[in-house]
Order: C-alpha cells, then sequence, then structure tokens
C-alpha cells in the first residue's frame, strides 16, 4: 500500500482526531480513506447522472406535451404493477 504525507492546519487535525475518536473509525488512516472512497462513489454517481443528462440531450426534443409524458408514464407504471 502506497503511503501519503499531508498537511493539515490544527483545526482540521482536530476534527479527524476527533471523528477517528468518535468510535466509527479505527484511526485517522481509516477516516481518510473512507473520505476517499465516499468522494470517489460520488463522483461515479455524479458521472452516471451526468451520462443520463447527456443521454437525454442526445434524443432531441419530444413532440408530445408534459401532461402526455406524464400520462405516458402513469399507463406504464400502472400495467407493469
Amino acid at each position: 500500500m502506497a503511503k501519503l504525507s499531508i498537511r493539515l492546519t490544527d483545526k482540521m487535525k482536530q476534527f479527524v482526531d476527533d471523528q477517528a475518536q468518535g468510535g466509527q473509525f479505527a484511526n485517522e488512516e481509516a477516516y481518510i480513506q473512507d473520505l476517499i472512497s465516499q468522494d470517489q462513489e460520488r463522483q461515479r454517481d455524479v458521472a452516471r447522472i451526468q451520462a443520463i443528462v447527456d443521454e437525454g440531450i442526445a434524443s432531441g426534443e419530444s413532440d408530445e406535451s408534459m401532461q402526455d409524458i406524464l400520462r405516458s408514464l402513469k399507463n406504464r407504471r400502472s400495467r407493469s404493477a
């Protein structure tokens, strides 16, 4: 496993220490690893959402009204239930 050294302000270091001592994490390293894992997951979520948005934009405009679209969705849901 790689090793990384970082500099933190005193307030940030105290915050990390407090999180580690709060019982949810074994130590400061585990807390930092969890933060990185959460950020990686958030970035994956953003990429998935962006892909959906891009797909929607690429699909073009609909000739249906919003009411028609919602009605169609409701009908699909009731048929699948």
